[in-house]
């Protein structure tokens, strides 16, 4: 990596608190991800990523705010990419993957929050996150109770904060709601710009957009190959990327490593041996760089086939219809796509369940591990319906909750471990 220190001053992060964060990521990226045997190619490209993810990338969105174009930070598949591209803006994730500054957190939020809660306010109190300080604009989405109301902190924290509500229930008056939200969201964009999107500018965010959940797709159709073609580990990191890096040549990497993974299928080679236990991961998301539980899970010899998560399948499963030929009628297509979205925070919520069900057959995976962090009632309650309903039909479950700390790793390990003794 380059010097970048100017930058990052100039951007207010702490140099001590940076630096040892970036430590610990080369560390547990070095050790968990370049450990790996037989990795695609094509996987150096991601690898660089991530190694230019505070550097290079971070150069890259300074230099698009010089030249006028806004950046638009975000913690949630709902807040619209379409959009955000629509009106000539940037669009990225923000941190929220790892313990930091708790000490600090834990004086304006309770300790008994979710980890990754507290992970963007230490990211923020730790001034470590240079997507955070880039950002022109934060949107914070109310999904979660714990989320809307840390917000109401959150918001004195930063000084460009934007709170987006949403439904929770998938009903006309919900639907309705998240309309008004997007056409308010929308409005914000505009006057963030100074300038009105257009149809054609719609069209050309709805492209783009599609594009990368049609690679990231292709991704995931070819994970049903075995023996596996790729790690779980490896396609997760590929979809954490996706919420950071530029979206079109994202969009050109994932399709060259599927390329190259079609060759490799064709040829019955694989990262793993035929017949490994197949997982399928399923609930909360899973931000950079929270690798714990999958790096237990694959380091038992199974693989992880698919995540039914955020950053996964629930966040790239629809396309948006592009084939209204008004502004309204895309912004509808638009609305439609995401009030499609299976998040725990709908009730009732009973399509989640039978996603996971499809994506258990799609992917044969032979059993499920669902994954709440603790403190994140919506999908810990959803867990017990999980499974009870995946038990009906005998398919193998495990639930899992814990958080970002590394405590619990020998306990996690002994009941993935026996887990998969079962599967196989």
């Amino acid at each position: 990596m380059a010097d970048y220190t100017k930058m990052w001053t100039d951007l207010g992060l702490n140099h001590e608190n940076h630096n040892a964060l970036l430590e610990y990521l080369g560390g547990a990226y070095q050790s968990i991800f370049m450990s790996q045997e037989k990795r695609p190619e094509g996987m150096s490209y991601f690898d660089f990523v991530i190694s230019e993810a505070h550097g290079l990338r971070i150069k890259e969105l300074c230099d698009e705010r010089e030249a006028g174009r806004k950046v638009i930070g975000s913690f949630c598949v709902f807040v619209p990419e379409e959009m955000v591209l629509a009106a000539g803006c940037t669009s990225v994730g923000l941190c929220s993957g790892a313990d930091f500054a708790q000490e600090e957190v834990e004086k304006v939020i309770p300790r008994n929050t979710c980890s990754l809660i507290k992970s963007f306010f230490g990211f923020s109190l730790g001034k470590v996150c240079p997507y955070m300080e880039v950002s022109d604009l934060i949107v914070g989405e109310n999904t979660c109770d714990g989320k809307k109301k840390a917000f109401e902190t959150f918001k004195d924290m930063v000084p460009n904060f934007y709170q987006m509500d949403l439904p929770q229930t998938k009903t006309p008056a919900g639907r309705q709601t998240l309309k008004l939200e997007f056409m308010r969201f929308l409005n914000q964009l505009e006057e963030m710009t100074g300038k009105k999107v257009t149809l054609e500018g719609l069209k050309e965010g709805i492209a783009i957009t599609n594009a990368k959940r049609k690679a990231l797709q292709r991704l995931a159709t070819l994970r049903a190959a075995d023996p596996a073609p790729i790690s779980g580990l490896d396609a997760l990191l590929i979809n954490q990327v996706s919420f950071l890096d530029n979206p079109v040549r994202f969009t050109e990497n994932v399709n060259k490593i599927c390329d190259q993974i079609e060759v490799e299928i064709a040829a019955n080679q694989g990262v793993k041996k035929a017949k490994a236990p197949r997982i399928l991961l399923s609930g909360c998301p899973m931000a950079i760089p929270n690798w714990k539980l999958p790096t237990i899970i694959e380091s038992t010899g199974a693989v992880i086939v698919g995540e039914e998560s955020c950053i996964g399948e629930r966040g790239l499963r629809n396309l948006t219809d592009d084939s209204a030929n008004t502004i309204e009628g895309l912004i509808d297509a638009i609305v439609d796509r995401y009030f499609k979205i299976d998040c725990a925070v709908f009730t009732p919520n009973q399509e989640r369940v039978e996603h996971i069900k499809e994506m258990k057959a799609k992917y044969n995976a032979d059993g499920v591990i669902h994954y709440g962090l603790q403190f994140c009632q919506p999908y810990i309650m959803e867990s017990f319906t999980v499974e009870k309903q995946l038990e009906k039909e005998n398919i193998p479950v495990l639930r899992i909750e814990t958080d970002y700390s590394q405590e619990d790793i020998g306990q996690l390990s002994t009941r993935v471990e026996a887990f998969v003794e079962i599967l196989k």
